[in-house]
């Protein structure tokens, strides 16, 4: 498949690229979404005992995963469903932020951005649009749409061997190599936006423990004002529960700016019916229009 350049189109900024946006999703994904018609039925349920597993009995998490659709595609309807959903681009909670704005009834969901101390919560408001560290091709060190395999974008894959699992991201094509054979931490390397990783099996889930991270990125992309601190702590747990569903549970902690451990929403992913992510970088060229344009919308929105 052809390979495609975003200039920043997948960060969405709402007032500022949100047109050049769609029209580069739709270039880049036209024949992942001829898939994605109305008449595509979800995969149904494996049951257990038909996870893909290793020679050495654990689960294999490897497959491009995704939420059902790419942006703009059309997620399968759900049993009893009156029809196909459009797939999670803003994605309910995202990682940063103060939750979904007005109109439903329901307390707001609970955000990284939530949970900040009081003088977090003062240093936000002086931030915007402008600040965000994405705007310069620097990846989240979450994942705008609470999924760290995605990043800022809404594929990832995973290839799995005996002694790593590798987790790429398809947006800015970022990669995390997450050794499984028991090493502890290396304490030797310098600090990454997206963390340091370990892993280990805790029967058949997966439990990724991320350190050392800088404190120069966000938790997501948007605009979301969501900083952290280089003292950030995350771990993650991923279990497939059949041969098609991947379930992501994720906590963080930071005591620097929080006031206490964001418990991550638990996300499902499903099996994405191609086995190989593209090509969506990222151009720092159009940076200083972007940062003049976000500068102009109101500062401090989170």
């Amino acid at each position: 498949m052809k390979h495609f350049m975003l200039k920043h189109s997948i960060l969405k900024h709402p007032m500022v690229t949100a047109a050049i946006v769609t029209m580069l999703w739709s270039a880049a994904a036209t024949g992942r979404l001829t898939a994605q018609t109305g008449t595509t039925q979800a995969a149904s349920p494996a049951s257990a005992a038909s996870v893909p597993r290793m020679p050495d009995g654990h689960p294999d998490l490897s497959g491009v995963w995704w939420r059902g659709a790419d942006v703009g595609g059309r997620q399968p309807a759900p049993a009893g469903g009156r029809g196909a959903a459009p797939a999670a681009g803003r994605g309910g909670a995202p990682a940063g932020g103060r939750g979904a704005p007005g109109g439903g009834r329901g307390a707001a969901p609970v955000t990284f951005a939530s949970l900040y101390q009081p003088q977090a919560v003062a240093q936000a408001k002086t931030l915007g649009d402008k600040d965000d560290p994405s705007l310069g091709c620097v990846s989240t060190a979450f994942g705008t749409l609470n999924v760290s395999l995605f990043d800022v974008g809404a594929v990832g894959q995973i290839v799995q061997t005996p002694k790593f699992v590798v987790l790429l991201t398809e947006t800015y094509n970022s990669f995390q190599i997450v050794p499984i054979d028991g090493r502890p931490h290396r304490d030797n390397v310098p600090p990454s936006n997206r963390g340091e990783a370990v892993g280990h099996w805790d029967g058949d889930t997966l439990v990724v423990d991320k350190t050392n991270f800088t404190d120069t990125s966000w938790m997501s992309a948007e605009g979301r004002v969501s900083f952290h601190s280089d003292a950030m702590h995350t771990v993650e747990r991923y279990r497939r529960v059949d041969a098609n569903t991947l379930e992501i549970e994720a906590t963080v902690e930071d005591p620097m700016v929080l006031t206490g451990p964001w418990i991550v929403p638990k996300q499902t992913l499903q099996l994405a019916p191609f086995d190989q992510i593209m090509e969506l970088s990222c151009s720092s060229a159009g940076t200083p229009d972007l940062i003049k344009a976000a500068a102009q919308q109101s500062s401090g929105k989170n």
